[in-house]
């Protein structure tokens, strides 16, 4: 049902069951989200508890959703009711918030230790070419960009972009620096344009499509785009090996947002993916009962990890997932 602030709403919801609290100031009131109460339990066998990336920055004052804070659309993860974590779209800064700034992978071999020197070889070969990538896009930024006031170290398109966060991503898991994170595609209310893939218009303008078909075909190839990039990055953990699998199957991957509908706002019957082998099932669609929280999933998602928590949100109870 759509209501008062339906972006800052889905927002925040689609990992903490607690829609927004109105207030346009620094009192914001939310919910844990379960990446971070998985974190607090998985976090102990890691470099760091939980990781926290995004697309898009965090300089959009005025396009937040009237009467609530910019920090319920900045970001999807919360420590706990009243702390939104900031989450990093700098290639960058994450770069080195996992591998550190010293420009070399000797004290990644140093922490790895080697019992496979072959594996050992293959994961600093990895992440030298994504610090080769990076170096690259930060000469292109200055060259070509000097007039935006861009961050170094972002590319230039979303596709380069999300690519190489992916790849920062699926690092992060292939060398057990983190077991937990959280990744931003698309802010809501987002103003990005998508020229790349010939669509100049604004994505949020677009998603009120009021049924007209050309922006219907736009909104459809954005949403393509999208899971385009999402595949290729299943398709690098899928082909990832990791002890007696892959890195597809011992995760467990959701994918989706809080709001179905755009052109009504709707913030049920929404479409969410989950996939990896760490979930248990696949393979198939299910339909669930339209009042259906979908905290409900995310307590189910939790149990499965082996993080058992009682409540989560609104939620009612384990989401059953072999129906």
């Amino acid at each position: 049902m759509a209501g008062p602030g339906p972006h800052p709403r889905a927002s925040t919801r689609f990992l903490t069951g607690v829609p927004a609290k109105p207030e346009d100031g620094a009192d914001v009131l939310a919910g844990v989200s379960m990446d971070q109460i998985a974190g607090r339990v998985l976090g102990s066998k890691t470099q760091l508890a939980t990781l926290e990336l995004a697309l898009d920055g965090r300089d959009f004052a005025g396009s937040c959703g009237n009467g609530f804070s910019c920090a319920y659309t900045n970001t999807i993860a919360w420590a706990n009711d009243t702390t939104p974590l900031p989450m990093e779209n700098n290639p960058r800064a994450v770069f080195e918030r996992l591998f550190g700034d010293s420009g070399s992978t000797d004290a990644l071999a140093r922490q790895l230790g080697s019992p496979d020197q072959i594996k050992l070889e293959q994961y600093l070969a990895a992440v030298r070419d994504v610090e080769r990538r990076i170096q690259m896009t930060e000469k292109e930024t200055d060259r070509q960009l000097p007039i935006l006031e861009q961050p170094e170290g972002i590319p230039e398109t979303f596709g380069e972009h999300a690519q190489l966060m992916y790849d920062l991503l699926a690092l992060a898991c292939e060398t057990d620096l983190t077991r937990v994170a959280t990744f931003m595609l698309g802010r809501e209310l987002t103003g990005r344009t998508y020229a790349e893939i010939g669509v100049p218009d604004a994505h949020h303008p677009i998603s009120h499509h009021q049924r007209d078909p050309g922006k219907l075909a736009k909104l459809t190839k954005i949403n393509h785009y999208h899971v385009q990039l999402f595949s290729g990055f299943l398709n690098r953990l899928r082909t990832t090996p990791d002890g007696d699998g892959t890195l597809l199957d011992h995760a467990m991957i959701v994918y989706g947002a809080g709001m179905a509908d755009s052109n009504a706002h709707a913030s049920d019957n929404l479409p969410v993916l989950i996939t990896g082998g760490g979930a248990g099932t696949g393979g198939h669609h299910i339909r669930y009962s339209p009042d259906t929280p979908l905290a409900n999933l995310h307590l189910a998602l939790l149990d499965k990890l082996g993080v058992p928590v009682e409540s989560l949100g609104h939620a009612t109870g384990l989401l059953p997932l072999d129906v």
